[in-house]
């Protein structure tokens, strides 16, 4: 009888953990489409879902990920996401897209998504890419050179980035573990915070001259 119930409590703890593990929650009915009225909707994982039996096709669907995104910017680069926001019927399931535009020396600087996993594929151009590990693993990168039809995966939470070191254009797709799994880019993040972090904290955590934090904030000021 001890024997039983050591067992039981082994799989309850077990079943227990691997709920603690999951990031985004299952779903328990077929679909949740999301929707901003609350009139007549249940609140699932930070939305309003609809009616099942007012679903359609629409709220499953998204066009557009042919068209390159406008990389003209600092970091001459693009994101175009595709998560809820984009496909309502994406609520509950716990995954989303992106198409990532790089042009000729242009990157996706380094940044994280607390709450997604990612694999990219490379269908165009010439990719660095690369991670790197968490203090206690010492801070190690890893990194690759992507070549058409290479796959790389960058682990939930670890600081990443992708840099086009071709001589052409590059388009990657990525998929994320999460219908919303956020991104945090670290200079924005550190340099462009509101209001600004103190340039004192900062020039001591980056052992930099308080005056080059300065010119940082000022760059990355929102």
């Amino acid at each position: 009888m001890r024997v039983s119930k050591c067992l039981i409590l082994i799989t309850i703890s077990a079943l227990v953990i691997s709920f603690a593990k999951a990031y985004d929650p299952s779903p328990l009915q077929d679909f949740c489409v999301a929707i901003d009225d609350p009139k007549n909707g249940v609140f699932v994982n930070g939305k309003f879902c609809k009616d099942p039996k007012q679903a359609k096709a629409e709220d499953f669907f998204f066009s557009g990920l042919n068209e390159a995104g406008d990389t003209n910017n600092d970091v001459k680069s693009n994101v175009t996401t595709v998560n809820l926001e984009q496909i309502p019927g994406l609520n509950t399931m716990g995954i989303s897209l992106v198409r990532i535009d790089y042009e000729q020396y242009g990157q996706n600087p380094p940044h994280t998504h607390p709450r997604g996993t990612e694999i990219l594929v490379l269908l165009e151009g010439t990719l660095y890419v690369g991670f790197v590990s968490s203090n206690q693993d010492n801070n190690r990168l890893f990194a690759k050179m992507l070549h058409p039809g290479d796959v790389f995966v960058f682990p939930i939470g670890m600081v990443h980035f992708q840099v086009n070191v071709g001589k052409t254009p590059a388009v990657a797709f990525a998929g994320l573990s999460s219908q919303n799994a956020g991104v945090i880019t670290i200079a924005d993040t550190v340099f462009g915070s509101t209001p600004p972090i103190n340039p004192e904290i900062l020039a001591q955590a980056f052992q930099l001259d308080v005056n080059v934090v300065k010119d940082l904030e000022a760059k990355f000021k929102n």
